[in-house]
């Protein structure tokens, strides 16, 4: 089985105005971080929610159809999210887990062994691993170390 959170470090994307939080603040112990944005173009974030991240990405949707950018797109996607797998998904309030699992169903995964377990965001039990560290008041610090994160260097990529 494998276990993966689909946030960003920090999402552009203001999702404090749904009662979210755009910072990792915290994660569930056993998940890495694949950042979803990373992977796909965002097509839509939910209303009231403005300005997300439109920089590169492995694979274009265009509302139908999956384009991998890179020669490498798919042999990424493979390495993190194995066919072989039961593969449990999830993000802050569940939409980025839920558009995964549409993507990775539309390029062949099995359904069956893919689950989207919902947000970190309503998560309040004992494997939660909190990042962020108040400093004062006003004042957080996020320790981001601590997170088990896969980044992407596109310049290492073959364009198509």
């Amino acid at each position: 089985m494998v276990y993966r959170d689909l946030r960003m470090l920090v999402d552009p994307a203001e999702y404090e105005a749904i009662g979210g939080d755009p910072f990792l603040s915290g994660f569930i112990e056993g998940f890495e971080v694949v950042p979803f944005p990373y992977l796909v173009n965002l097509t839509s974030v939910p209303e009231g929610v403005g300005g997300f991240y439109d920089g590169e990405t492995l694979f274009l949707f265009d509302g139908e159809n999956y384009t991998p950018l890179y020669e490498e797109s798919m042999a990424v996607l493979e390495n993190l999210f194995p066919r072989d797998k039961v593969i449990f998904l999830m993000c802050g309030g569940g939409g980025y887990a839920r558009a995964m699992k549409n993507m990775l169903v539309a390029l062949g995964w099995d359904k069956e062994k893919i689950y989207n377990v919902g947000g970190y965001w309503d998560y309040d039990g004992d494997n939660k691993v909190e990042v962020a560290r108040k400093i004062s008041d006003t004042d957080l610090r996020y320790d981001f170390y601590k997170i088990p994160y896969h980044s992407f260097d596109f310049g290492v990529f073959t364009k198509k």
